[in-house]
């Protein structure tokens, strides 16, 4: 793949590239502390454990360690490493981090996250990626990066229009691409940043050499199989549809609700999330420990200080109802319950077995051009935070197959 380089020719200042640093002032942190000094604890019913939401006994054990032991200004540090940037994009502020391999010929790629997740999810992943000769692999496929925020998380929010759905969010990130100079290029992605990549790919595929996945859109068994359907499906197809179909039930049953509070009323929702820090933890941790390859408590699938630096990006953007309208743009959207539209471009999906739903390769290849499927024995939704190396892997077979 090749890029170019920056253009010459000037530029407004809507779309110039501004350096960007975090800095959080120490009255935001003293806010925080104080909020959690000050949490009114809600009661509970004894030994339903994670089934009617976050336990509260883990959660205050969980924020005193927020308040007292992590230490934000050291993730501060840690993030400030990344080059990062701001510029304006369709009237939305777009913060972004590129980090640019050392070796020549590196492929950029774009990798977007998801809801509730942010570019911390990246963070183990980049020096394997960048620098792959520094992390015992100097044969491996080297990677330019380009990770933006999603226009209403973090350092891109809140946005100040309505109708920021995927599609828009696929059009401002092309549009970043090439003004970063990036004239072919891969796309990563999951939960919503694979509604995202997949659009990408799909809309431009003279820009885009291959979209890869660890979750694919509508590729799950979202009705009941009909005899017929499963008749014609290998004997292994046939019992992963059945238990695509089952977890697609208890999903919907136990695990939808969060969806349709932010699809129907996120500004309501955006009150209690914004005023107090520990329900903006519940909020998000209670979706690492139900999402992720965990028994007990999220911690035995993520590092807690990456999730808690996660929610910090959350907190401190106050973006919580932001980052939740994408789900009602979404809902509300003109091709809202129409099919998904065939996408052409090379395609890979890195199967994750707690993801949330389970796909089916004879549903992906009806609409998708996919070329590599693979299937994994752990992780879960976020696998650059739970399997880096799994994921890592995954995308250099993909993209070195591309260049083959």
């Amino acid at each position: 793949m090749t890029t170019t380089s920056a253009s010459s020719v000037p530029v407004s200042a809507d779309e110039a590239l501004r350096p960007f640093r975090i800095d959080v002032p120490q009255s935001d942190l003293d806010d925080l502390y104080g909020r959690l000094d000050r949490t009114r604890w809600p009661d509970e019913l004894p030994g339903v454990g994670w089934d009617y939401g976050a336990p509260r006994g883990y959660l205050q054990e969980l924020a005193h360690y927020w308040r007292h032991t992590y230490d934000w200004r050291a993730a501060e540090a840690e993030l400030n490493q990344w080059p990062q940037f701001t510029t304006t994009i369709d009237g939305a502020n777009v913060h972004f981090a590129h980090i640019r391999s050392p070796e020549p010929d590196a492929t950029p790629l774009l990798m977007t996250h998801g809801w509730p997740g942010s570019i911390v999810e990246f963070a183990d992943v980049i020096g394997p990626l960048t620098r792959p000769r520094d992390h015992d692999a100097p044969d491996a496929e080297a990677f330019h990066l380009v990770l933006p925020s999603i226009p209403g998380f973090g350092f891109s929010g809140p946005t100040a229009q309505t109708g920021w759905e995927l599609k828009r969010v696929a059009a401002a990130f092309a549009a970043l691409m090439e003004r970063l100079g990036y004239v072919r290029y891969g796309v990563q992605g999951g939960d919503w940043g694979a509604a995202v990549s997949r659009e990408l790919g799909r809309t431009r595929p003279e820009r885009v050499a291959g979209v890869h996945l660890n979750l694919l859109p509508n590729a799950f068994q979202a009705t009941a199989p009909t005899p017929q359907e499963l008749a014609a499906l290998d004997p292994a197809e046939r019992e992963r549809a059945a238990a695509s179909w089952a977890r697609f039930q208890a999903w919907s049953r136990d695990r939808q609700g969060y969806a349709d509070i932010q699809a129907t009323r996120p500004q309501t929702l955006a009150y209690g999330l914004t005023d107090s820090p520990v329900g903006q933890l519940a909020w998000i941790v209670e979706k690492f420990k139900e999402w992720t390859d965990s028994e007990h408590r999220p911690e035995d699938a993520v590092d807690r200080d990456r999730m808690l630096t996660n929610v910090m990006l959350y907190w401190l953007t106050g973006t919580a109802g932001s980052s939740a309208r994408i789900y009602y743009e979404r809902a509300h959207a003109d091709y809202w319950g129409a099919p998904p539209e065939p996408s052409t471009t090379p395609t890979a999906l890195a199967v994750f077995p707690h993801d949330n739903f389970i796909p089916l390769r004879h549903i992906a290849d009806r609409t998708n051009n996919v070329v590599q499927w693979t299937e994994y024995d752990r992780g879960g939704h976020f696998p650059a935070l739970e399997q880096p190396a799994l994921l890592v892997d995954d995308v250099r077979r993909f993209f070195r197959s591309l260049r083959d």
